[in-house]
């Protein structure tokens, strides 16, 4: 089991975002690799952390985590958690750090998503490409696979790269100063090769001035079942490509729900509203309604009441962190006839003062707001 992220930074769920940062700060310069050269366990305690800023810094993030815990970003929803690298850490956050003697701190490569590192070569990334995807209620409620068409940045054929002069290939050049309080190390990008450790050697005339080119590329998508709208899909490696060396940005996937013209979503459970005439009331009837696996057909009770709940369990959402799947609440609405003629009126009128007619609840008929707290139950 994950640990939980506030946890992680020795915060309370109530902390500001300058405490949040602060934390941080204080745990990256605590684990950061260049202060624990080797250490895979300050490593991972150091993602561990930077993963947990990663959520807590970003409003919308938060909201999330606080709502649906780790699940909200298992399977790559919302853009972090659990898959996080040295590169992603360091081009995201490492204004974070400041200037206080580690190397690896922040910098970038024009056009691309950054670098990474902690000791050794940086490798540079490509930048991230972001999409949004309309869904049917449908496909939420069953998963989907889609085929979309995108334009990223690939290196183009026949481009080779040397290693950079300047920095020996490594993408930084460090620098040594005397303070008060001993020689200080601190590394940036070298302005060279912008982080990347290589340089152009050869390139087509098609290609840009790294050596890449736009290609349009069809990628598949698996969409899980139960995804919500506003959630986001990480499909690694599918963003622009980087020069040399470097990794490939990723594609984020925005989740967008069509609105569905009979059923709508709470959560996993999706509501129906089914209107019946006064006759169907009285006598029962047998309806036809949509459900997101098809139409079924349900029985209408006679004698049944306006405002009738009726649960068809396991009809609705699957929930995305497979706790099986909601229900459908159809809502029985009986519509009273707004025009009558003479005949029907003689009859509503001898009914006025009949016993079968006037209004009786049973201690099953439950009031409105008992209706909505079963519902959320």
């Amino acid at each position: 089991m994950k640990k939980d992220y506030y946890e992680i930074l020795g915060l309370s769920k109530s902390a500001t975002k300058a405490e949040i940062k602060k934390a941080y700060r204080k745990k990256a310069i605590e684990f950061h690799p260049d202060k624990n050269p080797g250490d895979s366990s300050a490593e991972e305690s150091f993602k561990k952390a930077a993963e947990a800023y990663e959520i807590l810094s970003n409003d919308e993030k938060r909201a999330k985590y606080d709502r649906f815990g780790h699940q909200a970003f298992e399977g790559g929803f919302g853009g972090g958690g659990g898959g996080m690298n040295m590169d992603d850490i360091f081009s995201q956050f490492g204004d974070i750090f400041g200037n206080g003697g580690f190397g690896g701190g922040g910098g970038g490569f024009s056009g691309f998503g950054g670098f990474g590192g902690g000791g050794g070569q940086r490798r540079v990334k490509g930048s991230n490409l972001r999409i949004r995807v309309s869904l049917t209620l449908e496909e939420i409620a069953n998963g989907a696979e889609k085929k979309i068409k995108v334009k990223r940045k690939v290196q183009a054929e026949g481009t080779t790269y040397k290693t950079c002069s300047t920095c020996s290939g490594t993408g930084q050049v460090t620098r040594i100063t005397n303070t008060i309080l001993g020689r200080m190390q601190t590394a940036s990008p070298c302005t060279v090769c912008g982080g990347a450790g290589q340089t152009i050697d050869q390139k087509p005339a098609d290609a840009d001035a790294h050596g890449l080119i736009s290609k349009e590329e069809t990628v598949t998508i698996k969409i899980p079942a139960g995804v919500e709208d506003g959630m986001q899909l990480k499909v690694s490696s599918k963003g622009n490509e980087a020069p040399g060396n470097g990794v490939p940005g990723d594609l984020l996937v925005a989740i967008e729900e069509k609105e569905h013209p009979t059923l709508q979503r709470e959560g996993d459970n999706l509501h129906y509203d089914l209107y019946i005439s006064y006759s169907e009331a009285v006598l029962g009837a047998s309806k036809e309604i949509d459900t997101v696996s098809g139409k079924v057909r349900i029985k209408i009770d006679e004698g049944v009441q306006s405002g009738k709940i009726l649960r068809l369990r396991g009809k609705g959402i699957s929930n995305i962190n497979g706790y099986g799947k909601g229900d459908l609440l159809v809502h029985v609405n009986v519509w009273t006839p707004k025009v009558l003629n003479r005949e029907q009126k003689d009859f509503f009128e001898k009914m006025a003062t009949d016993e079968n007619f006037q209004p009786n609840p049973e201690k099953s008929d439950k009031s409105f707001f008992e209706k909505v707290k079963d519902m959320f139950s």
